[in-house]
This record gives C-alpha cells, sequence and structure tokens, in this order.
C-alpha cells in the first residue's frame, strides 16, 4: 500500500515536472517561431527597403558615366593661369601628383583600414545605428572614405537612416567598379574643404600657394583636419582650433606608425606660412583680366559650350593673351584719370595681347576697348592718307592748308584755326595733322572709295559717315576696330582676324577647338609700307614726336575730339600694335586741352616701352620684295631730294615715283627740278579756286625763304605743277550744326543691367 502510495507520488511529480517542462518548451518554441517571423517579416521589409532606395540609386553606368563638377582654367599665351570659371572650385590632380603626407594624413583621420575593408565597416555601422536610435537621431558617424564619396558624388548631407543605407549600397557598388587607388584618387579631389576650394588641387593653393605634391607633413594634417567641419578648423579663421585639429591628425599617424616621432615632434608646433587670402568665392566674380574673360566669355565660350561645359566640364582654354602685357596695362589705366581702354594686338597674327576696357571692372562692365563707339579725330585720317596713295598720290606730293567755306557753310578749321601753312607736302600735314589739307584730300578721294578702304582694312563700325566729316575722324569705332586698322599698316596690307582663343582642350585633353592667324590681303604692300613710313614722319617730327621709343621703328598717330571730349594714340612698333583711348562715358570734356598727345601717349609710351623689351621685338619692321619700295632722302618742305639745307627725312616710296632732282628750295638747280617728271606736284581739290591757290600756293621767292641761285638764273617762279582734281562723286557734307555725341551708339549706361541679364541667361546667377 504504502509503496503504491509511493509510486504515485513520485509519478505526480514526475507528471508536473514534464507538464512544465512542456510548456517552458513550447513558450521557447513559440518565441523561437516569433522571432523567426519577425526576422523574416524584417528580412523581407530589409530586401523591400533596399529594393525600393536601390531603385532611386544611379546605376552601375550612371556611377561609371559620372562627372565630377571640375573648374575650367583659362590659360595665357605662355601657359600661366589667367583666371578658373567654376560653380565648384575644384581641379582635378592624379594620385601620383599627390603628396604622400596627404594621403597618409587623410587616411589617418577619416578612414585607417581604407585599403583592408570591402567599403563599408559593418560593425562600425551597427553600432552607430545603436547609438542614432538612443539618440533618437542621427548622431554617430560611421563612413568609410568610400561611402563619403558616394555622398559627396551622389548624395546629400541629410543625416538620416535612410541616407546611410543608401551610402552604404553606393559604397559597396563602387568597390566594384573602381580600385582602392582609383576611389582615394576620386576622394581626394571631391571633398570639400573650405572657401570655396574643392579636392586637394585647389585646397593646397589656397591655403599654402602651392601644388599637392610639394605639401609637407604639417600641412598635409591641416588639410586632412579640414574634411571633418572645414569652416571650423579652418587656418583662415581659428589658427587654434586649426592647430588642435592638426595635433590629432598627426597622433592617428604617429599611432599608426606612419611618421616618425622626430616628425611629430618637428612638425607639431610648427606654423606653416599661408598664402594670401583672396575675396573670391564663387563663379561670378572674374579675376585675372576681367575685361578680357568676359569678352571670351560671353562672345564665344558660353554661345558655343554652354553654361555646364564651361563651369563644370574642366576645359582648358588657352589664349592669345601675354598675362604680363595684360597686368601692365591694367596698372597704366587704373591710374588714368579718366575713364578709357587700352587694346594690344600681334599685327602679324591678330592675336589679342592685353585688353583693358576700364579702371576698375567691379565698378563698370562697360568694356570700352570693344563697346565703347568713340569719335577716332584724327587718327582716322590714315586711312584718307592711304587711299590717296592707293590713287597714285605719293607724300612728296602737295596740297594746300587754307580756309574752307562749303556752300552749306560747313567751314572746318585747324586746331590753331588762325594759322594756315598755305602748300604743304602731303607727309607734313598728315605729321602734323592739318584738317583743312585732311578735308581737301577727302574731296580729291571720294568719300565713298575712304570708305571702301576702310572696310577692307577692318573699319566694321555701322557708323561710319558719309560726307566730308569723314577725314576729321566723325565715324563711331571701337578702339578694338582701330588696332585692326593699323595693324594693316604694321604687316604690309593684310587685314588680321582679332582673336582671343587659341584652343581648347576637353579634360581629357581632346582639342575641341583651334584657331589661327585668319588674314586678307586688304591693300597692296606699297600701299601699306608707304602710308606706314608716312605715320613714321608722326612720332619722328610730328604731333606724336613724344611717342617714339628708342632703338625701335615706330608709327603713330594722335587723335583729338571736338572740345577734348575723346583723345586717342594710335601706333606701334615692329610685332605690336597698340591704342589707347581716353575719354569720359558722359562725354564730358577731359579738360585742359587734353589731346591725344597730352593725354594718350605717355599711356601708349610708357606700355609700348615696356611691351617691346618684355616681348624682345625686332627693332625695324621687315619690308617683303613684292613691296617695291625703295628708301628716299627727302625735304620736308618741297618733297624733292633734299639738299643740305633742307629739313630732311627719310621716306619709303614705290620704287621709280620718287623725284630724281634735288630741292631748288635749299641748294638744287631750279631747272632740273622743272624739268623732273617725277617732280611733286600740288593737288587741288575741287573747292579750291584760282584766288586760293594764287594766294596760298608756295611761290619760289616767298619771305619766308631764301632764294635759290642755280646755273640758268632762272627765279621767277616755282617748279611746282599744279593738279586740279574733278570731282569723282557728289560732294556731300555734314550739318554745320550737328552734335556727333547726341545720340551715343554705344549706350553704356545700361551696360550693369545688360551684364546681370547675361548672367541669368546662362543660369549663373538666379
Amino acid at each position: 500500500m504504502s509503496y503504491a502510495t509511493r509510486n504515485d507520488k513520485d509519478f505526480s511529480l514526475e507528471h508536473k515536472t514534464k507538464k512544465k517542462k512542456s510548456f517552458v518548451f513550447s513558450i521557447f518554441s513559440s518565441l523561437l517561431l516569433l522571432a523567426a517571423v519577425i526576422g523574416a517579416v524584417v528580412a523581407v521589409a530589409m530586401i523591400f527597403f533596399l529594393k525600393d532606395i536601390t531603385n532611386t540609386l544611379p546605376s552601375y553606368q550612371d556611377m561609371l558615366d559620372h562627372q565630377p563638377s571640375l573648374a575650367t582654367t583659362v590659360y595665357d599665351r605662355n601657359g600661366k593661369v589667367v583666371t578658373q570659371l567654376f560653380q565648384e572650385n575644384r581641379t582635378w590632380v592624379k594620385l601620383d601628383a599627390i603628396s604622400p603626407w596627404m594621403v597618409k594624413a587623410i587616411l589617418a583621420a577619416e578612414d585607417d583600414s581604407f585599403y583592408d575593408h570591402s567599403g563599408i565597416r559593418p560593425v562600425a555601422i551597427v553600432r552607430a545605428i545603436v547609438v542614432d536610435i538612443f539618440h533618437m537621431g542621427a548622431k554617430q558617424g560611421a563612413s568609410t572614405i568610400t561611402q563619403q564619396l558616394a555622398r559627396n558624388l551622389f548624395l546629400s548631407n541629410e543625416k538620416t537612416i535612410i541616407r546611410k543605407a543608401k551610402e552604404a549600397v553606393l559604397a559597396l557598388r563602387l568597390e566594384r567598379i573602381y580600385t582602392k587607388d582609383q576611389l582615394l584618387e576620386m576622394y581626394l579631389n571631391t571633398i570639400y574643404m573650405g572657401h570655396g576650394a574643392y579636392g586637394v588641387e585647389a585646397a593646397a593653393k589656397t591655403y599654402f600657394a602651392k601644388a599637392p605634391k610639394n605639401l609637407t607633413i604639417d600641412e598635409s594634417a591641416i588639410l586632412a583636419g579640414l574634411v571633418a567641419a572645414p569652416e571650423k578648423y579652418s587656418p583662415f579663421r581659428s589658427g587654434k582650433s586649426s592647430q588642435t585639429r592638426k595635433a590629432y591628425v598627426m597622433r592617428r599617424m604617429l599611432d599608426l606608425d606612419w611618421i616618425s616621432k622626430d616628425d611629430y615632434d618637428s612638425y607639431l608646433n610648427k606654423k606653416p606660412a599661408l598664402a594670401k587670402r583672396t575675396a573670391r568665392t564663387n563663379s561670378i566674380s572674374l579675376e585675372g583680366a576681367p575685361y578680357f574673360v568676359s569678352y571670351i566669355l560671353f562672345k564665344q565660350l558660353l554661345p558655343h559650350y554652354g553654361t555646364d561645359k564651361i563651369y563644370r566640364g574642366g576645359l582648358k582654354v588657352h589664349t592669345t593673351l601675354d598675362i604680363d602685357l595684360q597686368k601692365k596695362a591694367e596698372e597704366i589705366v587704373s591710374k588714368m584719370p579718366h575713364e578709357g581702354a587700352l587694346i594690344a594686338l600681334d599685327p602679324n597674327t591678330g592675336e589679342i595681347l592685353a585688353m583693358v576696357g576700364g579702371r576698375d571692372f567691379d565698378k563698370s562692365k562697360f568694356n570700352r576697348a570693344t563697346q565703347a563707339y568713340r569719335q577716332p579725330g584724327s587718327s582716322f585720317k590714315p586711312i584718307v592718307y592711304a587711299t590717296a596713295l592707293e590713287q597714285g598720290y605719293r607724300g612728296v606730293d602737295h596740297i594746300l592748308d587754307a580756309p574752307l567755306l562749303f556752300p552749306n557753310g560747313w567751314s572746318p578749321s585747324n586746331y590753331t584755326s588762325n594759322k594756315y601753312d598755305g602748300e604743304i607736302t602731303l607727309l607734313t600735314a598728315l605729321a602734323k595733322s592739318i584738317n583743312t589739307s585732311a578735308v581737301r584730300l577727302a574731296q580729291i578721294d571720294g568719300v565713298g572709295r575712304i570708305a571702301d578702304l576702310a572696310r577692307r582694312i577692318g573699319i566694321t563700325t555701322p557708323y561710319l559717315p558719309d560726307d566730308l566729316s569723314v577725314a576729321l575722324g566723325t565715324a563711331s569705332v571701337t578702339p578694338l576696330e582701330m588696332s585692326v586698322a593699323y595693324s594693316t599698316f604694321a604687316n604690309n596690307g593684310y587685314k588680321v582676324e582679332p582673336y582671343a582663343v587659341k584652343e581648347i582642350l576637353s579634360q581629357r585633353g581632346e582639342s575641341l577647338e583651334q584657331n589661327g592667324p585668319k588674314l586678307t590681303s586688304a591693300i597692296s604692300p606699297t600701299t601699306a609700307v608707304s602710308l606706314r613710313s608716312m605715320l613714321e614722319q608722326v612720332t619722328g617730327w610730328g604731333t606724336g614726336a613724344r611717342a617714339k621709343i628708342p632703338n625701335y621703328e615706330t608709327f603713330g598717330k594722335t587723335g583729338t575730339t571736338n572740345d577734348w571730349t575723346d583723345a586717342w594714340f594710335v601706333g606701334g612698333v615692329p610685332g605690336l600694335v597698340v591704342v589707347v583711348y581716353i575719354g569720359n562715358d558722359n562725354h564730358k570734356p577731359l579738360g585742359g586741352r587734353s589731346t591725344g598727345a597730352v593725354a594718350a601717349l605717355p599711356v601708349w609710351k610708357e606700355f609700348v616701352s615696356y611691351a617691346a623689351t618684355k616681348m624682345n621685338l625686332p627693332s625695324s619692321f621687315s619690308i617683303p620684295g613684292d613691296a617695291e619700295v625703295e628708301a628716299v632722302r627727302v625735304c620736308k618742305t618741297t618733297g624733292f631730294i633734299a639738299a643740305e639745307g633742307c629739313p630732311a627725312t627719310t621716306l619709303l616710296m614705290a620704287q621709280g615715283r620718287a623725284p630724281t632732282s634735288v630741292c631748288p628750295w635749299h641748294g638744287g638747280s631750279l631747272s632740273a627740278a622743272r624739268a623732273d617728271d617725277n617732280a611733286p606736284q600740288l593737288l587741288l581739290a575741287p573747292i579750291d579756286d584760282e584766288a586760293t591757290s594764287n594766294k596760298y600756293a608756295m611761290k619760289l621767292a616767298g619771305e619766308d625763304h631764301t632764294q635759290p641761285q642755280d646755273n640758268s638764273g632762272q627765279t621767277d617762279s616755282a617748279p611746282i605743277p599744279q593738279k586740279k582734281a574733278a570731282e569723282k562723286e557728289p560732294v556731300k557734307l555734314p550739318s554745320s550744326s550737328s552734335d556727333p555725341y547726341k545720340k551715343d551708339p554705344s549706350q553704356q549706361t545700361d551696360m550693369e543691367a545688360k551684364y546681370q541679364e547675361l548672367l541669368r541667361k546662362y543660369n549663373i546667377i538666379e
């Protein structure tokens, strides 16, 4: 009985134990099942989550095709950097062109196991997620360099778990596409390092004014420290914070045994020399030849390539500019008391060597070198004289300097209106810039012929008058046009096409565009060389005598408009043509009788003197064989071959066209002069009547001259024959009361608004 009782008790106890175990097992199984279900749900959710975000991410091909925003670099003719155009200031540099200290510093600061992981660090990610969940937000960073690169290239900087998941997926993809070295190179070229600098190239130049390959240990540590917080650790903003971060990076490098203890101690407290900080931080501000850069930007680069390619495409634009000449020109123009412009051209190629459109680009975007239509005054007269040479007239021929009065009341006068020199040579009339002679010669030439020659040599203005006032420079032209026209005289008769861009290379070095000289035969070499020789008289003994550059053949012409409103000097030396224009935008007089010789000439001479030496230009002009000219020593007064007592000069003339007899005024034979088939002749304009001719024509025994004696004893008349020109076209006269500046075609008052409009048009600003 007791035995049975005991067995019942044992059985009961055993049964209870089994039930308990069964219950626990049931609970455990349920929990496992629940966990499995939850895990499955989470896994499915994760799959859908990853699939969802993956669909929004760039494909492998998209990642391969991605091009970072790179700055376009503008170079001068010698390969010097003029400026950069960018939305993000970034220039790509190869990994092997970066200092190894910079590579070590960035790895120590950001991801020392970069070469060991597959793009992500799972343990670090889990840790970051736990911390983020605990803090109810994104607090913990766990990004590898590959993840940071993925974020920089394809994602925003928002701190969310979704963004981190996308970052991880992209990092894994990047690791499958690129090698570790390629990824590190991409990273070093895309990270933002403060003050508008993207990538190590821009950062090295911004902070230390050096190439990234030359960065030292401490400089590398400073730059690597910027990545975490560029503004906070900028040495420009806080030397103390920068030093603290630098010390952290260097300690990491030491702990990793990537620098020695001696290097650590040596560089830890060293303060590297920082570059001079510039104010430019955006793409709108143009530094380095701003007038020139804006000229090529809106005339050529943006219209042909578009904003995205210019500001993000990393192009290399090789220009014709000489940055040293440009800086000198900017320095000189900035000191001028009035507004103006300077443009320098290579007359043999049309390359623009320097362009300054005003004293301060930031204050005025109006480019007076290319946009200011102004009266050139007497600097236009060489075109009138070149037209005469084309008609067969010569510099030794004569014309009257005498009062003029046309039927409509127009009465052009000289600078000194109460003085007239009577009969003078053409070379004297040009050298002394005689107005009445220029008008007479224009009537002889015909205004139509003058306009035709002007167009042929590069005057493109729509504001070219079709009346006799053209002889006095009443056209409205730009300095650039005048530089092209004078280049024709400098290069023996060829019109050049001015150009500013020589070649454009893509980011990969492919040539997208090439430009070179474009020359067109405009006037004969004989005309060009003869006219240039006459312009050398201007700088030798005429109104531009102070422009003479020692040891160089120099030619040029002054220009002054009514009431001293505008002043010009246009001319050059072998291999260089320079135009200087000075004038107020509101057309108020310059004051103080500021002629071209007073206001513009000194500016021209200072620049040309510098440029001739800097460019090592030849001292004399080359004369082609087909010019068929000869150097003749002539008397400035009579144009005959100079005698010992003559005011003499050397003039280049067409072969066989020079006088053969010696000047009868200063000792030569009068009979020989009379018999000379090439003797100078007096050109009488249609406006000249017999009374004017008798009064102002040259007399052999005039009161200002000594009567010569010759073997024949003939002293009763001058040896200069007269030639009355027939009117080649109906004379057109300007109004005697016209105001050339009543309507200014330049419209410079709207230039700032137009500039902003262009910036908006090309999406450079909102």
